[in-house]
């Protein structure tokens, strides 16, 4: 697919295109399609990411709990997205130690009691232990902070997709 099929597609096309680029929620396409024509892929992401920015506190928290958590529960039970599990595996959080997925479980455990949504982050260029480390740092946010990391690194991991699917 490419910006200018973006561009052309009716809704129905552009929200089954694009519904998936945030984790399960179409909606997000769905309310950027006005914004169309884009000139860019960076256009794109930011009518995206707008659409993002303009929904209700409820929305944004239901569009944060959508993602999985990093070696979590969905991974071992292979339920992740294709996205998912393709930006997983890339970090090589399938091939944890055993002491590396210990630290996550129990990391994953204390950031969603605290939280009480997953520890998002854009794994891209990310090895396992700066994963754990960065996990380790947010861990010790306040509630509002970590919202609005993880909805940045939304629009981060949303850029690597649109960017992996468009060509511009």
């Amino acid at each position: 697919m490419t910006l200018d099929d973006v561009n052309r597609v009716d809704r129905t096309g552009f929200v089954a295109a694009l519904g998936g680029i945030f984790e399960q929620s179409p909606w997000v396409a769905e309310h950027a399609f006005a914004a169309r024509p884009f000139a860019s892929v960076d256009d794109l992401h930011t009518a995206m990411v707008a659409a993002v920015r303009g929904a209700s506190d409820a929305q944004q928290l239901t569009l944060v709990r959508a993602h999985p958590e990093l070696a979590g529960k969905a991974a071992i039970r292979n339920e992740l997205t294709a996205d998912s599990a393709q930006e997983q595996t890339a970090a090589g959080l399938g091939a944890c130690s055993t002491s590396e997925f210990a630290q996550l479980t129990e990391l994953n455990a204390r950031y969603n009691a605290k939280f009480g949504f997953p520890f998002i982050l854009a794994v891209k260029g990310y090895d396992r232990a700066g994963i754990i480390a960065e996990f380790t740092r947010r861990v010790e946010h306040d509630r509002p902070t970590e919202l609005a990391e993880c909805l940045q690194q939304i629009a981060t991991i949303t850029r690597f997709r649109l960017q992996a699917m468009l060509a511009d």
